[in-house]
């Protein structure tokens, strides 16, 4: 059986990273290469397996993404996960929407989950422009397989950017009952808020599912939901985190 070698420009369009992330694995031992005249090249197999073991693609995304936002001490994600800005997301979209289109029985469903999932990204990047807490952008990961969509931010969270225009808000559970329910403002910067408003449109008329999470607030919505059913729990993440089933 003859092994089939694939250079790193290759396995870098694969996994979606940078060849200088390939590199940097090969050096530490966490994915090492086949050197061939100087240059690097990986087996095929072992790069469909590397893919699949649970610290890349077929691990818990949610888990990954709440730890990073849970986390005192943070540090950027995986280049394979993390887009430090709306172009890098962007890019990233339009691949996922094209994977999506692919799957029998999505082609209805797939436009959606492509425009939710844009709507909630772009969110972070617009309400957060130049006041990132610590590190600017997003995750954003996703598995087909399981078809689902994680994304993140590590921004100020709902409340607090509600809070500029209404300020009488208290809690964070306040703040995401308002950014689903309620029509903030038709005038610019705030209704950029409004997107929320489409996204949970576009869950309770479809096979969609949200968990949304941001502060000590949480809310679960799904198909044909007829009220939002948000909750306070005793973690805290800072920005916001969020997980679609489609």
């Amino acid at each position: 059986m003859s092994i089939k070698l694939i250079s790193i420009g290759e396995v870098a369009r694969k996994m979606n990273i940078s060849i200088d992330t390939l590199r940097r694995w090969d050096k530490s031992g966490r994915f090492v290469a086949i050197r061939k005249s100087g240059k690097r090249f990986y087996r095929e197999d072992y790069v469909n397996e590397f893919m699949k073991k649970e610290d890349v693609l077929a691990s818990d995304l949610f888990k990954i993404a709440q730890d990073w936002v849970s986390n005192i001490n943070p540090v950027e994600p995986d280049e394979i996960f993390y887009c430090q800005n709306s172009l890098v997301f962007q890019s990233r979209v339009m691949k996922f929407e094209k994977n999506l289109g692919q799957i029998a029985g999505l082609e209805n469903t797939f436009p959606l989950v492509s425009a939710i999932v844009g709507e909630i990204g772009n969110n972070s990047f617009d309400h957060n422009l130049g006041n990132w807490t610590d590190i600017p952008g997003i995750f954003f990961g996703y598995d087909v397989e399981k078809r689902e969509v994680v994304l993140a931010d590590r921004g100020q969270g709902i409340l607090k950017t509600l809070k500029r225009v209404r300020p009488e808000l208290e809690s964070d559970e306040q703040a995401l009952k308002v950014a689903f329910s309620e029509i903030i403002s038709g005038r610019a910067p705030e209704a950029r808020g409004n997107g929320l408003k489409f996204v949970k449109n576009v869950v309770v008329k479809n096979d969609i599912k949200l968990l949304f999470k941001t502060g000590s607030a949480r809310l679960d919505l799904k198909k044909d939901d007829l009220s939002l059913y948000i909750q306070k729990e005793s973690g805290y993440v800072q920005g916001c985190v969020v997980l679609i089933n489609f």
